[in-house]
């Protein structure tokens, strides 16, 4: 009974498994699924962008005009929330926009396995950017950049309240940045497996559940069509956030 439900439990696609052990000095240094799968976004993304660079001609193929309209994308979101100054920070903010697009995208190909859905990752990715904004933030002002807590014109006796309020508030970004892209990757997928798992049983019902097992294949179809949505949607906004992230420390807002 216990075996029927781990093999039927739609939580089974976001199980890590270790491909290839690997320890040193009591270090796990093991190659997983996450691992491969991100090698694999890694890899396609590049391969993707090399493609759109094959035979560049004024009339564009389809790989250069696919290129292009993520290219253009994340350069109006650059523009709109950075200006000038987001010049400099483009290449990373593409490279990131374009990781986690192929990130969500190859997760919903069917025995594939989606890293953006576990929590250890879009956390450490989280972490990793807000630690670099910081940096960033403490060398274009100095010890300026901790007025970003207390507001100007403040009363003195809630000057602590304030900037306890602000610093949390500054902090939680790790969290929401975190959480928002791994909760809508988890959910999506989590529902997807359970309608599937619908149809097929009432597939292999026979009789009338068998003709009705329609109802909920067409709802999956839809659904499917909604998380590829979601997919490119949720990449964007976890770029659009860093944008809106790092232009707070640049301009001190």
């Amino acid at each position: 009974m216990s075996n029927s439900f781990i093999i039927s439990s739609p939580l089974e696609q976001f199980e890590i498994v270790t491909l290839f052990p690997l320890s040193f000095w009591a270090l796990n240094f093991s190659v997983t699924n996450l691992t491969l799968f991100m090698f694999i976004a890694f890899l396609i993304s590049t391969l993707w962008v090399s493609l759109s660079f094959y035979k560049n001609s004024l009339i564009p193929n389809n790989w250069q005009l696919a290129k292009e309209s993520v290219y253009e994308v994340t350069a109006n979101m650059v523009q709109d929330n950075l200006g000038s100054k987001g010049e400099f920070y483009f290449p990373f903010i593409f490279t990131l926009h374009l990781f986690l697009l192929f990130c969500n995208l190859i997760g919903m190909i069917p025995y594939s396995f989606t890293v953006t859905s576990h929590i250890t990752f879009t956390f450490g990715l989280a972490l990793s950017i807000f630690i670099g904004i910081n940096i960033i933030g403490i060398q274009t002002h100095g010890f300026k950049f901790f007025a970003l807590f207390l507001p100007r014109g403040v009363p003195l006796p809630i000057v602590p309240l304030l900037i306890t309020i602000e610093f949390l508030s500054y902090i939680i970004k790790v969290f929401t940045l975190s959480i928002r892209l791994f909760a809508n990757m988890t959910s999506g997928h989590t529902l997807l497996k359970i309608i599937a798992g619908f149809a097929w049983t009432m597939l292999s019902a026979g009789g009338l559940l068998a003709i009705f097992h329609l109802i909920p294949l067409a709802l999956l179809i839809v659904l499917i069509g909604l998380e590829l949505a979601i997919a490119g949607l949720q990449a964007y906004v976890f770029t659009l956030l860093t944008c809106i992230y790092l232009n707070d420390v640049l301009e001190l807002h």
